[in-house]
């Protein structure tokens, strides 16, 4: 399997700092961020490492979920998954932590009922590898087939 990378130039303190992250394997973009808007309620059109660690965390979890439906006989026709990454104080270490991830998924399924898709869930949520290099942060999920 590949190796993907992605850089970060960043410039300054952290307080006025800034910086850009670069996509670099797949050149799929560059996104500002800084840390005044990292802690801000609007982010204003600037990232942050929870934002992209959610973007990696919700595209693994919808191809693990998708892979483990085909195994217990079912068939993905669409599968709507967002992910939800809180930054706050880490009281044991200082600084800041990861202090949980909500996974979101809406589905829609051929050839499993709502019991069949919730356990194909949960074991998309410990079986993503996302999801196991996050193991040391509280992972929730909400998981449900569309009516």
């Amino acid at each position: 399997m590949p190796t993907r990378t992605a850089r970060t130039a960043w410039n300054g303190t952290l307080e006025q700092g800034s910086g850009q992250v670069e996509l670099s394997s797949s050149k799929a973009g560059t996104f500002e961020v800084n840390f005044p808007k990292r802690a801000a309620d609007e982010a204003g059109g600037t990232t942050s490492p929870e934002e992209l660690v959610a973007a990696a965390h919700s595209a693994c979890f919808a191809m693990q979920l998708s892979a483990n439906i085909a195994q217990a006989g079912g068939t993905p026709q669409a599968l709507e998954v967002s992910a939800d990454v809180s930054l706050g104080p880490d009281q044991a270490n200082g600084g800041f932590r990861l202090t949980g991830i909500t996974l979101t998924v809406r589905g829609e399924v051929d050839g499993l009922d709502a019991a069949g898709f919730e356990k194909a869930a949960q074991e998309a949520k410990a079986g993503c590898p996302v999801s196991k290099a996050l193991a040391g942060v509280e992972i929730t999920l909400d998981a449900a087939l569309d009516s």
